[in-house]
């Protein structure tokens, strides 16, 4: 399992064309740099391989004019910059590069949405296209292990996740160190490195907090309460964290029917390894939380899904007062059908709630369980 493709590579190599952009985003360690070197290997032209962290290329794109640009991509048909949002101004100067030399496209890459597409999101308006690299999908995954295999590592990958160097790895404690570390070194650093963020302790407090209320309806004020702060900082750090590709969130699907909850939003982890690194347990997760583990994980693998295969979708929870629920719709962007999704750990035969049906006709529904995950991730 040393390489296993990403499903997002073709996807990338098909939209570089000169005069365009390639965004890629994602959380650090997600392979972001392994899919830019894969795609390097199979250009038939030349490339300039620059990246973002490193001084001497900073130094390179410092002189923003078409000359020195010119200059630095002679005979070049393809610029390719790692970590670009560690770049200053580096949305103005892919735009510039762009609109003064027609042969080059851009592939860039960015661990955090926030710093990346804030620089390069308005210059690159119509010039760019954006896509999100998460932990491996069970999808990517399967194609490199028998269908005996997944079903035996099905409950390891509750516990430690898809991170790509965790699931190559075979030692369950090297596993979990690697997710601690993670956590330390990159994930608080990234998220701290926005905005000048310094207060790491309450960035950890709020993740912790998230975790333990994984598949919950979750209060800002009550978040806010907790922690000492504002709903309006604790709303801030929730936005950042969504940026740096570490929590997402699904909000109440309403139509305005009055029993219908619809402020309410539930969080979730991209990888479930990282959300147990968090509380520190790998050992005990699967006797004390096994729902919201596998609620957390499938909503994960149908979100992955959708950026792989590039579809525009809204995801939601369905919820009334008197608690009637659905834990996960679907609605394409493009159609607006809609589709709905009950997540059971074990077999249940979960049928459509009475509310739901009488108002909103016509939606397909499934129930997702471990007996036949596969088909719907």
């Amino acid at each position: 399992m040393d390489n296993i493709p990403r499903l997002l590579e073709q996807k990338i190599m098909e939209s570089l064309k000169p005069q365009k952009a390639a965004l890629i985003f994602g959380a650090r360690r997600t392979g972001k740099t392994v899919i830019m070197r894969q795609i390097i290997k199979q250009w038939k032209s030349q490339v300039l391989f620059l990246n973002g962290d490193d001084y001497d290329a900073q130094k390179l794109l410092e002189n923003r004019s078409i000359a020195n640009y010119r200059r630095l991509l002679n005979g070049i048909n393809l610029l390719a910059i790692d970590e670009a949002q560690n770049i200053p101004d580096i949305g103005l100067k892919i735009k510039l590069i762009l609109d003064e030399i027609p042969s080059v496209c851009v592939l860039a890459s960015g661990s955090s949405s926030f710093d990346l597409q804030n620089q390069t999101g308005e210059p690159l308006v119509g010039r760019s296209k954006i896509f999100r690299l998460a932990p491996f999908s069970q999808k990517e995954i399967s194609a490199m292990e028998t269908a005996l295999e997944t079903r035996q590592n099905l409950e390891e990958r509750l516990v430690y996740g898809a991170y790509p160097e965790v699931v190559i790895m075979k030692n369950l404690n090297e596993k979990a160190d690697y997710l601690r570390e993670i956590v330390q070194a990159y994930l608080l650093r990234d998220i701290l490195s926005i905005d000048g963020l310094k207060n790491a302790s309450k960035i950890r407090d709020l993740l912790r907090l998230i975790a333990f209320q994984l598949g919950n309806e979750v209060s800002l004020d009550e978040l806010g309460k907790q922690l000492g702060m504002s709903k309006n900082t604790v709303e801030k750090y929730l936005d950042l964290l969504s940026k740096s590709f570490v929590l997402f969130r699904l909000g109440a699907y309403s139509r305005n029917l009055r029993k219908e909850i619809v402020k309410a939003g539930k969080w979730y982890f991209y990888d479930t390894g990282i959300r147990n690194a968090l509380i520190g347990n790998f050992k005990s997760v699967l006797k004390t939380d096994i729902g919201a583990l596998w609620e957390s994980y499938i909503v994960a693998e149908r979100l992955k899904d959708c950026w792989n295969s590039c579809f525009a979708k809204n995801f939601y929870f369905w919820r009334t007062y008197d608690k009637q629920e659905i834990d996960l719709l679907e609605e394409s962007g493009e159609s607006g059908e809609i589709r709905a999704f009950e997540i059971k750990w074990k077999p249940q035969k979960s049928k459509l709630p009475i509310a739901f049906a009488n108002a909103y006709k016509q939606i397909e529904f499934n129930e997702i369980n471990k007996e036949n995950y596969l088909e719907f991730v």
